[in-house]
């Protein structure tokens, strides 16, 4: 039986999470918008940017974040991953292509930030306890 992480674990990873996060939704966002900008349009840009973001967070967060006895980084963890990524990519693709739809691109360059961020919260809980997991 897997003992239940403590209350350090989680503000370990959760800290770590945000920090890789932060790097990625930077990432991200500055491609979204330098396609879009140059006439792409939102929702291959959107596509385009999470790769961009996705290849050094799948890294990062099974390096550093999540990395212990009962983790790894390999092929059943990068399938996983890419799993939990399509989901929430086309969770983010709707939004940002529903926003730029009804109020314009600039919003949608405001708002992908926030979209990202909610649904990162969905991959912190299934990066923490089926992604990277044995």
């Amino acid at each position: 039986m897997r003992e239940r992480p403590d209350r350090s674990t989680l503000a370990r990873h959760g800290t770590r999470y945000v920090a890789v996060g932060a790097v990625q939704l930077l990432l991200d966002w500055a491609v979204f918008v330098a396609l879009s900008a140059s006439g792409v349009l939102v929702e291959p840009a959107n596509i385009v940017g999470r790769i961009s973001g996705a290849a050094l967070g799948f890294w990062a967060n099974g390096r550093f974040t999540f990395a212990g006895e009962d983790t790894a980084l390999g092929r059943r963890q990068f399938a996983r991953f890419a799993v939990m990524w399509l989901a929430t990519t086309a969770i983010s693709t709707w939004a940002v292509g529903h926003i730029d739809d009804t109020v314009g691109l600039r919003w949608a360059w405001l708002a992908k930030p926030a979209i990202d961020v909610a649904v990162s919260s969905v991959g912190f809980v299934l990066s923490r306890h089926w992604v990277y997991r044995r």
